[in-house]
């Protein structure tokens, strides 16, 4: 009996480690899709989308839009079936403090 409770234990620790490592590479993702986003406020344009794609698989959607005194990104990063939103705002004056404008 201990040994099946034992063996049930061991595969959800399996399982939850497995869900943690599939999301942590899901957030990576969508970090590289605000990263990205950071490097391209467009000038002129009030908004812009676009999809990261490596080794023809989608890493990221990223979409960048222009609000009053700042930036909106919303980044989701994906990892197999695993997906992962990050909203971000940051106002113009940051931006040019940490040299993005």
């Amino acid at each position: 009996m201990k040994c099946v409770i034992f063996l049930l234990l061991s595969v959800s620790v399996l399982a939850q480690s497995s869900v943690e490592s599939n999301c942590d590479s899901a957030y990576q993702n969508a970090k590289k899709g605000i990263y990205w986003a950071f490097e391209n406020i467009p000038q002129s344009k009030g908004s812009l989308s676009k999809d990261l794609i490596l080794d023809d698989k989608l890493v990221a959607s990223v979409k960048l839009s222009k609000e009053i005194e700042g930036i909106k990104v919303e980044s989701t990063g994906f990892f197999k079936t695993y997906e992962v939103n990050i909203t971000l705002y940051k106002s113009f004056d940051s931006l040019r403090e940490e040299g993005y404008l």
